[in-house]
């Protein structure tokens, strides 16, 4: 005797309504980005720092990018493990006589530098 067949339900459709499309804002023209005025007041390096920057009042970004000049012009940075600076004697004084320190610490080390 041959299986009856089960009859299928029906399933209501349901109506989707249609999605509407939102407006996209106009996008304003992107204002140029303005340096923290903390970071550009001059600040008059110690004669420790002196030593390796100059002695004139600098901002902080100037100060930090003499001193990675100073790093560079006497391959003072690490060869192996590049997030190293090598002191030398000049740089050993600031770094408060440590001979090597990471290059995050030595931003905080020549902020000590800095009145």
């Amino acid at each position: 005797m041959p299986a009856k067949k089960k009859a299928k339900k029906k399933t209501a459709k349901k109506k989707v309504a249609k999605k509407k499309v939102a407006k996209k804002p106009v996008k304003k023209a992107k204002a140029k980005r303005k340096p923290n005025p903390a970071f550009m007041k001059p600040m008059q390096p110690d004669p420790t720092l002196a030593a390796v920057v100059g002695d004139k009042p600098q901002p902080r970004t100037q100060i930090t990018k003499k001193v990675w000049d100073y790093i560079k012009a006497r391959g003072l940075q690490d060869k192996v493990n590049r997030r190293m600076i090598n002191a030398d004697d000049n740089l050993m004084k600031v770094f408060g006589g440590k001979k090597q320190v990471s290059m995050f610490e030595m931003t905080k080390l020549v902020n000590k530098h800095l009145m």
